[in-house]
């Protein structure tokens, strides 16, 4: 149902440089390049990721209460995608773990302050 998602930026250049890192533990790459932001994706036939700066030209902004889920297919890809994303920069909002289940799910902040969950289901 979700074609793809897209978070705010304010500095594109180092928002850029975070998610090429983060999305490469995950085979994804660049599915589309504009002037105001990038995609992401493992194909255009499956959802993506993309940053933007806003298309109003006002300062991009955190949403209350809004997270992106990045389903990832073992435990250990959760780890590393948390690991890598503190490494860049990242800030730490919930260290890879069960949550109940059988949902393990790591959680952090990108360098805009975008909420991330990277998770896995087993």
């Amino acid at each position: 149902m979700i074609g793809y998602t897209t978070l705010g930026t304010n500095d594109l250049p180092r928002a850029t440089a975070f998610y090429d890192e983060v999305f490469g533990l995950l085979g994804a790459k660049r599915l589309m390049e504009f002037d105001r932001g990038l995609a992401w994706g493992v194909g255009m036939d499956k959802p993506g990721f993309a940053v933007m700066k806003p298309f109003d030209g006002q300062p991009a902004s955190v949403g209350n209460g809004v997270m992106i889920a990045l389903a990832m297919p073992s435990r250990e890809l959760v780890d590393a995608v948390h690991a890598k994303a503190l490494a860049l920069g990242g800030r730490d909002e919930g260290a890879p773990g069960l949550r109940g289940g059988g949902f393990y799910a790591g959680y952090f902040r990108d360098l805009d302050g975008n909420k991330i969950n990277a998770f896995c289901m087993g």
